[in-house]
This record gives C-alpha cells, structure tokens and sequence, in this order.
C-alpha cells in the first residue's frame, strides 16, 4: 500500500507561508492563518510540505487503508489559494451559491484572491465543515 505524503510534521507554518513568492497569495495565506485558527480553536500545524492544517482526525475505509489527516487546511499553490472543505461541498450547496468566484475539486475549494470571495460566507462553511468533522470523528 502506497504511503501517504501528506503528514503532520514540525515545519513552521508562518516560516512557509514567508517563503511564498506570490505577493498575494503570501498576504492572503497570512490572512487564512489567523482566520482559520480562530474558527477551530485549533493551532496551525505543517502537513507535508506546503499544506497548512488544523485540527486533525483518524479515518479507516472498509478497504483497511487508515491514517490521520487535518480537518480544514489551505495551500498557497502558484495557481491559486487552495482551502481543503473535508467533507467536499454537496452539503453546502446554498453556501456554495453565495461565495463568489471560486472552482471546487472534490475536498478543495480554489480561489485566486480572497476579495473575489464574500469572506463571511467563508467563515460560515469553514465552521460548519469543521463543526461536521469534529462530530464526525470525535
């Protein structure tokens, strides 16, 4: 079975975020550090090499394959701000609706600045997201 890349490391979130060239993407990423954390109580932790994450949970499929990952995170990747929803988006449909210009993946919420977003309707699926996961998996 192959192995995961993405794990929990002691990395310095804040020194990753510096190193971020895009001037936008890093004002940004600064930005989601402090928001995510106060919207999970949860301090921001390095997952692999360029995912920021917080909070975490245990997963097991039928299949055997089992690990931990974060519950919420964010990357600045070079094509945009990519925020991780775990539980995707089907649940959020109404939300989803009144976000403003975003693409999603299956768990990835992908934006290319945070004003092209409405940030509280941000901050509503982000605690609503974690909410679902803490009840979830705790």
């Amino acid at each position: 079975m192959a192995e995961m890349k993405t794990k929990l490391n002691d990395a310095d979130p804040r020194a990753f975020i510096e190193s971020v060239e895009h001037n936008k993407r890093r004002e940004d990423s600064l930005k989601m550090l402090g928001l995510m954390e106060e919207l999970t109580g949860e301090s921001p932790k390095m997952w692999g090499s360029s995912i920021i994450g917080y909070g975490s949970y245990h997963y097991k499929y039928e299949s055997g394959r089992e690990g931990d990952l974060f519950m919420v995170g964010f990357s600045p990747r070079k094509q945009n701000l990519t925020i991780y929803i775990m539980p995707g988006f089907e649940r959020y449909e109404e939300l989803m609706a009144q976000l403003g210009k975003h693409k999603t993946g299956k768990s990835c919420l992908y934006i290319n600045k945070l004003e092209d977003i409405d940030i509280q309707v941000l901050k509503v699926l982000i605690t609503e997201s974690v909410n679902y996961m803490r009840n979830k998996y705790h």
